[in-house]
């Protein structure tokens, strides 16, 4: 019996020690000591910095371009008659079939990119095109559109595992209609794992106190200036909101000083589909969140920040170019770093 006792004691004392050095291991990954045995090894972090320095880089010229061709109002029936034709002929340019689905009060136009594994679901990038009256609206949201035609000019022949979609809703100034429309065909979410919505990413301020934040959102302000992007996700699909914490790096080849410094972000977590912040159910995620789809707005804050919000002032001059490069690239390299993974982009619990 004794016997017995003293071979589990050594058995427990040997799991002990295998144990506490396999912690020390991973501690210690990084030790210098391991670098001097093997000075000539290609250091660890560098598959991931490949990947960073493959990400595309957006043209500022192109962005502004964009904004200045949908320099007008894009109300009317016939307006936004016109500004499909400019999105339709510049994704066709560019090697996409986009396809024009009507609803009762208007048209969105969608296309896809067929991702390399089937089994992985897509990715959707959406912005709506339309204004409300007497505005051009060149950041609400000719700056939406602008970074969707960068990310099909970029991606369109990228391969990627998962499917990349792009949604240009109408309609979005009268109520969501057109993100109320899309999403209303059920069958098309079985197999779309989140959306990127952006609304307004082209103004910054650079003054103190020209930042406001409505009263009960669950916010510390991370500056009472305008210079950094809002990303807004429910709670049910943080992997999206953490997709924008990741690509604040840039190449250091970067020829563009502009697109050297990105802006920064603040990711907002929402609980309960927005029901006790209204304020952040304002743009085309919040049908997505209301059918079991994680979505996140990417947004300048708007009538927060901007005094040019639905005014005839919202013009291409008063976009802040810097700004607006950093958040199309922040957007592009979110985009892509959720296209390159398989992993659920649902919540987990914790283990």
């Amino acid at each position: 019996m004794r016997k017995w006792i003293w071979l589990m004691l050594l058995v427990l004392m040997a799991v002990a020690v295998v144990g506490s050095r396999g912690n020390t291991f991973f501690e210690q990954r990084p030790s210098p000591a391991i670098v001097e045995r093997t000075p000539v090894e290609t250091p660890q972090p560098q598959p991931e910095s490949k990947e960073v320095d493959s990400a595309p880089q957006v043209s500022t010229n192109k962005l502004l371009t964009h904004i200045q061709k949908l320099n007008f109002q894009r109300y009317t029936i016939k307006e936004r008659s016109l500004t499909r034709t400019y999105i339709t002929t510049e994704l066709t340019k560019l090697g996409w079939k986009p396809k024009l689905e009507k609803f009762s009060e208007g048209v969105n136009i969608f296309a896809e990119r067929i991702g390399t594994n089937k089994a992985a679901k897509a990715i959707l990038v959406g912005a709506h095109y339309d204004t409300v009256a007497l505005s051009p609206g060149a950041d609400d949201n000719a700056s939406g559109v602008a970074v969707m035609l960068e990310i099909a000019r970029l991606l369109g022949s990228r391969p990627t595992p998962r499917t990349l979609q792009l949604a240009f809703f109408d309609q979005e100034e009268a109520g969501l209609l057109g993100s109320q429309a899309f999403v209303s065909k059920t069958a098309r979410l079985q197999n779309l794992g989140g959306a990127i919505i952006m609304d307004m990413v082209g103004y910054a301020c650079y003054t103190t106190g020209c930042q406001k934040y409505p009263a009960g959102l669950p916010v510390t302000p991370i500056s009472d200036k305008g210079d950094f992007l809002v990303v807004v996700g429910d709670t049910e699909h943080l992997p999206l909101l953490s997709a924008f914490q990741k690509p604040q790096m840039l190449p250091s080849t970067s020829l563009n000083k502009q697109e050297s410094n990105l802006p920064s972000v603040l990711t907002l977590p929402i609980p309960f589909k927005g029901l006790l912040t209204p304020d952040t159910l304002r743009s085309d995620h919040a049908p997505f969140w209301y059918q079991g789809v994680g979505a996140v707005l990417v947004t300048d804050t708007a009538n927060l920040r901007t005094p040019h919000y639905h005014q005839p002032s919202d013009v291409p001059a008063n976009i802040e170019r810097s700004f607006f490069t950093g958040a199309a690239q922040i957007v592009v390299n979110a985009t892509i770093d959720l296209l390159e993974k398989n992993e659920v982009l649902e919540t987990q619990p914790p283990s």
